[in-house]
């Protein structure tokens, strides 16, 4: 071989050798760019991950919060629930006690005691609910017990008497008002 030949050769296998390490280095490049790709998407599933997380727990403390005022405002439910019956029980025994003069001082004690038991409950939040004879009947509002032919006809579908007061606590409705309706 001639020199010429032999440098060809060499400079073949020069130009082969730079080209093998010019890919080789070219596959390491995508091999980092792969592994940093690799570490950016999971990097975007942790922050994902973590944002889901975050909100999930501000849910759960709105959600608690929300349950515990809720549970506060009506914690006294059952005792009210249980003290009504001992008003229906007070305004009755106020029904029927006498004007006459010895039953005045009996009237008075029993409406001493009455006045005071309605305004604590009314501090704890019972309210009356308001219905008026004559009113429409409506069932969302009314519990009806009975239905009798009415005196007049416009009183046809209407609250004739009211058998037994209906009490709110709060804005819930812990009893509702029982009704006699028109027929």
């Amino acid at each position: 071989m001639s020199k010429k030949d032999k440098a060809n050769d060499i400079e073949k296998e020069q130009l082969d050798a730079v080209q093998n390490e010019m890919a080789e280095v070219e596959e390491q490049v995508v091999e980092e760019q792969t592994v940093e790709e690799k570490l950016q998407s999971e990097l975007k599933q942790e922050k994902d991950k973590f944002l889901r997380l975050f909100a999930e727990f501000e849910n759960y403390k709105r959600r608690t919060s929300k349950e515990r005022i809720e549970l506060f405002s009506t914690a006294s439910e059952d005792v009210m629930k249980n003290l009504l019956p001992v008003l229906d029980d007070f305004e009755r025994a106020l029904s029927h006690i006498d004007d006459d003069k010895e039953a005045e001082a009996l009237r008075k004690g029993v409406l001493l005691i009455y006045n005071k038991l309605v305004g604590t409950l009314e501090q704890k939040g019972l309210k009356v609910v308001a219905v008026e004879k004559g009113e429409a009947f409506n069932a969302d509002n009314h519990e009806a017990i009975t239905q009798i032919p009415a005196p007049t006809p416009n009183l046809k579908g209407k609250v004739i008497d009211v058998v037994e007061k209906g009490y709110k606590l709060g804005e819930k409705v812990i009893r509702f008002p029982k009704v006699v309706i028109g027929q």
